[in-house]
């Protein structure tokens, strides 16, 4: 039994990790916010779409490179760019490979550098004082990964995690994850080289990444970085607490 299990979730483990939505090219995701779509291409099959919400030149602040989390696509996501909009930064979102109209294959290097691509493109137009790099859930690791090889202006997570395995240990203690997962996004490793500040939300009630995970992660802060709990924020409405838009006003301001 203990066999078959593992080697189920060794099979199926990234049906359970990642929810996409894939739609074709040519649809239109209808939203209502000036943007602007590109496609980064990696390689011959892999290449990564990207929504640029904008914002007035004369107003323009700088830059969110925004990662999401493990279900659907942009579409799910765009509501939240109204945030950093409203505050006069654009927001580019980066779907993975298989979500929306990127494509190719899934793997942890490949969304690494896909990240990369994304910010040398945001480099094109914008100082690194001006690039705030922003991950959400899932996405944390990947925002995580990127601060910790390239400059910017602050790192700021909603819902991160400690690691894969940690996260995923709390239930499968009895197996070798470390070995057994294709995905480990060690965020405990990438914090420790990040520069820049970091800013992380997580809630109480969070029942998807315990906060006693994503906890874990402040035994490596340096001085300035900062840990804000929010009093029965949940996972997945969490930037709805007016606490969590306060703070984020104060970011970017």
């Amino acid at each position: 039994m203990y066999a078959l299990v593992g080697s189920v979730l060794y099979i199926v483990q990234d049906h359970l990790l990642f929810h996409p939505e894939t739609i074709a090219d040519n649809q239109s995701y209808g939203f209502q916010q000036p943007h602007e779509e590109s496609v980064i291409p990696l390689d011959a099959t892999t290449k990564f779409h990207v929504v640029h919400f904008t914002v007035p030149d004369a107003v323009r602040k700088g830059v969110v490179l925004y990662f999401h989390g493990n279900r659907k696509n942009i579409g799910h996501y765009a509501r939240y760019a109204t945030l950093f909009t409203s505050q006069q930064y654009e927001v580019w979102m980066i779907d993975y490979p298989g979500f929306g109209k990127s494509r190719g294959e899934l793997t942890e290097t490949n969304l690494y550098e896909g990240a990369l691509q994304l910010y040398m493109l945001a480099k094109l137009r914008f100082k690194p004082s001006e690039i705030i790099i922003y991950g959400k859930s899932i996405g944390t690791g990947i925002a995580t990964q990127l601060a910790s090889v390239r400059d910017c202006k602050q790192l700021i997570l909603e819902t991160p995690y400690n690691s894969l395995p940690s996260l995923l240990g709390r239930y499968l203690w009895m197996y070798p994850l470390n070995q057994l997962l294709h995905f480990k996004f060690p965020s405990d490793q990438y914090i420790q080289k990040v520069t820049a500040p970091i800013t992380i939300f997580h809630g109480t009630k969070d029942g998807v990444i315990a906060l006693s995970n994503a906890e874990q992660l402040k035994v490596h802060f340096k001085q300035g970085d900062t840990f804000i709990t929010v009093p029965n924020g949940e996972h997945n409405r969490l930037t709805d607490a007016p606490m969590v838009q306060q703070a984020l006003n104060r970011l970017l301001q």
